[in-house]
């Protein structure tokens, strides 16, 4: 699955992956693997950055359109 959102959040914010990565706990090439869709992101994971930017998990997801 592919997340286009997460660095379209992340760049809004004009924050490098590393920062985000810091947030969530983890190294910048796993965080990267999340936004280029190599690998699926931890629901927990998608819970925290929808808090920490202030968005439902939907939106991350691409499941809706309303942030």
């Amino acid at each position: 699955m592919h997340y286009p959102r997460l660095r379209d959040l992340r760049e809004d914010r004009e924050l490098k992956q590393k920062e985000v990565a810091y947030i969530l706990g983890i190294d910048q090439r796993v965080y990267s693997t999340y936004e280029t869709g190599r690998r699926e992101i931890p629901t927990r994971f998608v819970v925290k950055l929808a808090g920490f930017y202030n968005t439902s998990t939907d939106y991350i997801l691409g499941r809706t359109n309303i942030t």
